[in-house]
């Protein structure tokens, strides 16, 4: 005779039965959501396979050479995010920043069978600063280490350097809005502070130091003042064989405060166009100043350079998810 359930027994395989139904419900929902990323994303595949990539890195391994104690040319690498656009489209991250001195970037490739696979390929520079790197952490390994030798007669250079929408400008210049810029958190402002700093110590403050700023640019095979209705200048060479920018407009400046006016009325005179990846691109090469004169002679000099897009007219249509900055001191 077939022993009859008790109540609380045959409640409790109720509730089992109804936890496995809501497990199968869950696992459904779970596989039609994949399915639907997997439709959706053309890339969903490669994707997965970046990301596997980078769970499994092995960091310690990738390290990059150690620096030069002093070395004259420092080359640093920097990675933006994806923009709006490129989320919006579901673009690939294609570059990892494994460690501070190297760079992985992930390209896909396909073998004969049709199976995709990545090909990692790694770069060593002397920094490299991952998406979510300031400009102010950017500052401190290109262009602050410059500052002080304008103090002791030098040329520093600082330049900028990528395709269009690898966010050069943002770096040197600052923040934009449209047209606006926050010159602020760019290297322009950075610079000009260390520069005023250094001027109030000790040290420097005997050499009666003034500071004088110029901001040009070279566009179209022409050089034109920023700072004086974009003037026509000429660069030819003096009797020290030197190359001069005649005519250039050099005004003194007395603050940080009167170096950012420069560098934004200069900005907003900088030749400018529409591309598919930027909306209000850099046309043109520029070069803005930081000049240190005593009694009337040239001590040092900073040159922050801006570059315009190194890709040919045809790449524009395409964004990168990095860019390069570099330095030199002569």
């Amino acid at each position: 005779m077939k022993q009859k359930k008790s109540p609380c027994l045959r409640e409790i395989e109720k509730l089992q039965k109804q936890r496995e139904k809501h497990r199968r419900l869950q696992l459904e929902i779970r596989a039609q959501r994949a399915l639907a990323v997997n439709t959706g994303n053309p890339n969903y595949e490669i994707q997965s396979m970046i990301e596997e990539c980078r769970r499994h890195l092995d960091c310690s391994q990738l390290s990059g050479p150690k620096p030069l104690e002093d070395h004259r040319i420092c080359v640093c690498v920097r990675k933006r995010p994806l923009n709006q656009r490129e989320t919006t489209m579901k673009d690939l991250d294609i570059i990892t920043i494994p460690s501070d001195k190297v760079v992985m970037v992930h390209e896909s490739k396909q073998k004969v069978d049709l199976t995709r696979y990545l090909e990692n390929q790694t770069f060593c520079f002397d920094h490299t600063f991952d998406d979510t790197a300031s400009n102010e952490l950017v500052y401190q390994f290109t262009a602050q280490p410059l500052v002080e030798s304008i103090f002791h007669k030098g040329m520093a250079t600082c330049f900028a350097y990528g395709q269009t929408g690898s966010g050069k400008t943002h770096t040197i210049g600052g923040a934009f809005s449209g047209r606006d810029q926050d010159c602020s958190k760019g290297t322009y402002a950075m610079v000009a502070q260390d520069v005023f700093l250094l001027l109030k110590t000790s040290a420097y403050k005997k050499l009666d130091l003034k500071v004088y700023g110029t901001f040009f640019e070279i566009y179209g095979g022409k050089v034109y003042d920023l700072l004086n209705w974009k003037k026509t200048l000429q660069v030819l060479e003096d009797g020290s064989q030197q190359i001069q920018v005649v005519g250039l407009q050099e005004q003194e400046v007395c603050c940080v405060e009167d170096m950012l006016n420069l560098a934004e009325l200069g900005n907003s005179c900088r030749t400018s166009g529409q591309t598919s990846v930027n909306a209000q691109s850099s046309r043109s090469h520029t070069v803005f100043q930081i000049i240190l004169k005593s009694r009337g002679k040239l001590h040092g000099k900073f040159s922050l350079v801006d570059l315009a897009g190194n890709e040919r007219g045809a790449d524009n249509c395409q964004g990168q998810p990095e860019k390069t900055a570099g330095r030199s001191r002569d």
